[in-house]
């Protein structure tokens, strides 16, 4: 049996960062991943395609003050210092918006935003789909940019929980990739990669796991895996968690986000820089609304992004379902030729993951007060890290990475206390 002071389950941007410190304590520790790889949803593509693309998260939100920001400064990695309006190039299904129309689409848009933040504000835990004014025929449009910021239906969305995010305004795309960008900084963590944990056991001194590669004993225990992993009960933990916890992972649900990268052998679209397009179709409504970020060049890439319940039907088909979807969604906007130059696509399937399970958390209606439960003891030696986790930076890599350095010092500080259990 091998004895640690602190495991910790899972290596994504939060487990890493808990690695990391608990590697500087100089204790023994260990991070176990499921996965043949590190990251979680920090994963970077740079094979498949002419251009490297990002699989999960992408972004340096509030990067003013995003902690990945001047790592990857240190780490030689670039990013696109520069603001970009969510709405500039909108193609309605029978064509292009002009620029008048756009405003208006963009004004509706931030009126949503702002109707639940002002509700959340003043201690409405309800649901966006209650205090969003009616935007018309902008309306699919609007819903399915809420589901891509919060990965929710909105009629799934806590006004409380979505006021609750702290969003400086800065967001700075990784060029060479975020996810590259967090594997490079967690590259000298040791990982035991392939090992799942499934069992957790707490009822005696020291906790007990069982491991793919066996038992281990510890007296620390760190769990960074996504909500939606803990709610399903695939870690089996005896004593079981709590009633109230279990209510938060259940609150706390990781909603339906997934992207298509689609390659190109040649430049059909002409922009000169990264942009975004909005796309859905005014005149029918059954046809998913699909946002593209192309990425130029000889051989472009256009990533397709893809949320909301047109996406959990697509995501139920399967990974092909969404590929079409996405293709056909820029066919629409971009002409028949752009088929004829695919060279490749790649779909996502955070979704179907069993080790992760959706997009990103966001809290139920009526239920954001329980995104605080994760934070709060229960078993003194066991501590939850993950996006999830985060008060104000839920949903985001560098709200995950902070709250597994505050695991880890928190672990670190209960080795110090004598041994106390729930």
């Amino acid at each position: 049996m091998q004895d640690l002071d602190v495991a910790v389950i899972g290596a994504g941007a939060a487990g890493l960062a808990a690695g990391a410190v608990l590697q500087g304590a100089g204790v023994r520790f260990a991070v176990f991943e499921a996965a043949g790889r590190i990251g979680g949803r920090a994963f970077t593509d740079a094979t498949s395609f002419a251009q490297p693309w990002d699989l999960g998260c992408h972004w340096l939100h509030s990067a003013d003050r995003n902690p990945f920001a001047p790592i990857a400064d240190r780490l030689g990695f670039s990013y696109l210092k520069r603001e970009r309006p969510l709405l500039r190039h909108v193609h309605t299904g029978p064509g292009w918006a002009n620029g008048e129309e756009v405003a208006q689409a963009a004004s509706l848009l931030d009126g949503a935003f702002d109707a639940m933040i002002a509700a959340g504000k003043a201690g409405q835990d309800v649901a966006a789909t209650e205090v969003i004014p009616d935007a018309g025929r902008w309306a699919p449009l609007v819903r399915h940019w809420l589901s891509l910021i919060t990965a929710a239906f909105p009629e799934d969305i806590s006004t409380a929980d979505y006021a609750a995010y702290s969003d400086t305004g800065h967001n700075w795309p990784v060029l060479e990739g975020y996810g590259a960008l967090v594997a490079a900084h967690g590259a000298g963590v040791p990982v035991a990669l392939n090992c799942p944990v499934t069992a957790i056991d707490r009822s005696g001194r020291d906790l007990v796991l069982t491991t793919a590669h066996g038992t281990v004993r510890t007296r620390a225990v760190i769990l960074a895996v996504p909500t939606s992993v803990l709610a399903r009960g695939a870690i089996a933990v005896r004593p079981g968690f709590p009633v109230e916890l279990e209510d938060a992972f259940a609150a706390l649900p990781l909603g339906v986000v997934e992207k298509v990268a689609i390659g190109f052998d040649r430049d059909l679209f002409g922009f000169d820089e990264r942009t975004g397009v909005s796309t859905f179709d005014s005149t029918n409504s059954e046809r998913a609304p699909v946002n593209f970020q192309i990425l130029p060049g000889a051989q472009p890439v256009v990533v397709a992004h893809l949320a909301g319940p047109s996406a959990a039907r697509l995501v139920a088909e399967g990974e092909t379902a969404l590929a079409i979807e996405a293709v056909e969604a820029l066919v629409r906007a971009f002409g028949a030729d752009v088929r004829r130059h695919i060279v490749k696509t790649r779909a996502t399937s955070w979704t179907a993951d069993p080790l992760i399970g959706g997009g990103y958390s966001c809290a139920l209606p009526g239920k954001a007060h329980l995104r605080a439960r994760l934070s709060e003891p229960f078993d003194a030696r066991i501590h939850f890290a993950g996006e999830a986790v985060s008060l104000h930076d839920f949903s985001t890599c560098h709200g995950a990475h902070l709250t597994g350095l505050a695991a880890a010092k928190a672990a670190l500080a209960g080795l110090e206390a004598p041994h106390a259990h729930a």
